[in-house]
């Protein structure tokens, strides 16, 4: 099953075996892993594990984990997520990301992220997506306020990463706050 979205510079598509090492190459490094839910080290058989779990949850339109390819390189270089989707109520669904480190600072989580946002509001005609951020990643916290995600909760030593306790920020963006 072929599934993708098409930006300006990169495509939201579905992923393959034949993505394992590409995933694994920039999912496996420090940087990434740290407010991600990502193990570390990430190893190929980790990727090779993921893929059909991905799979799955695109053919049943549970979850869409897509990986993020420039669209003058097939290869994939992070990967986005909508997943606990509501799809009886068209209530919400959370959205998730990470991206290589040799392509942050670059604006393409952000064009990622408004195209999943795109899809959601208006191809799965959800409500509310939201997202729980780390509260060390300003930088994420950055990006989802600039797409219009706000504030809407704090879970104090919620999450655990390479040992510490972080506290977690919930962001919420409403389909009526959604400007493309």
């Amino acid at each position: 099953m072929k599934f993708e979205i098409k930006g300006k510079r990169i495509i939201l598509r579905n992923i393959g075996k034949c993505d394992a090492n590409s995933i694994y190459k920039h999912a496996n490094d420090k940087k990434v892993f740290r407010y991600t839910t990502l193990p570390y080290p990430y190893t190929k058989k980790d990727a090779l594990e993921f893929i059909p779990i991905a799979q799955k949850g695109l053919r049943e339109q549970t979850d869409y984990e897509l990986g993020i390819a420039m669209k003058d390189e097939d290869s994939i270089i992070g990967m986005i997520a909508l997943k606990h989707i509501d799809r009886e109520n068209k209530l919400s669904a959370e959205i998730g990301y990470w991206l290589g480190v040799k392509y942050w600072r670059q604006g393409i989580t952000s064009e990622a992220a408004g195209l999943m946002l795109d899809f959601a509001f208006y191809d799965l005609n959800l409500n509310k997506v939201f997202a729980k951020v780390m509260e060390p990643n300003q930088a994420s916290v950055k990006l989802l306020q600039k797409l219009g995600f706000k504030k809407e909760g704090f879970l104090r030593k919620h999450e655990k990463r390479n040992g510490v306790w972080m506290n977690v920020i919930y962001l919420g963006l409403l389909k009526k706050e959604y400007k493309k």
